[in-house]
């Protein structure tokens, strides 16, 4: 599943840079900061149950959902010739800021531990408030 999504994102994603849509930078900006934060919290499902409002998951399929399939069907289909491959390697480029691979690689992992530490720590209090409310 994980390769599926990941090539479903990506696709947008490069097509935007081909486009001219978005900088490589703009790019990564709005996926991180975007569906990224939100992902690493919760699945798209329990975010539609949460998009639905009141109504949960029930309102978001019945009221959102073609909307939405309709989004879906509107992406893009990139063109993945030479030309957007070297935007994208020159963007990353210059983002990276002369970090190697492996400095970015420590940065990315010490991020994700630190969210880990987070996550797991609410995970904790929410299930103690769970069981606090039952007793």
């Amino acid at each position: 599943m994980r390769q599926t999504d990941q090539a479903a994102l990506s696709r947008e994603v490069v097509y935007l840079i081909e486009q001219g849509m978005l900088s490589v930078e703009d790019a990564d900006a709005a996926v991180s900061w975007g569906p990224g934060l939100r992902w690493g919290v919760m699945g798209p499902n329990l975010l539609w149950h949460i998009g639905g409002g009141e109504g949960g998951i029930h309102h978001f399929m019945e009221h959102l959902m073609d909307p939405f399939a309709t989004m879906m069907k509107n992406l893009g289909n990139p063109d993945v010739t030479t030309e957007p491959k070297q935007t994208i390697i020159k963007g990353v480029m210059q983002e990276a800021e002369n970090r190697s691979v492996g400095q970015l690689a420590q940065e990315e992992n010490e991020i994700l531990l630190q969210l880990i530490n987070l996550r797991t720590k609410a995970t904790a209090e929410s299930t103690s408030a769970k069981k606090d409310e039952k007793t």
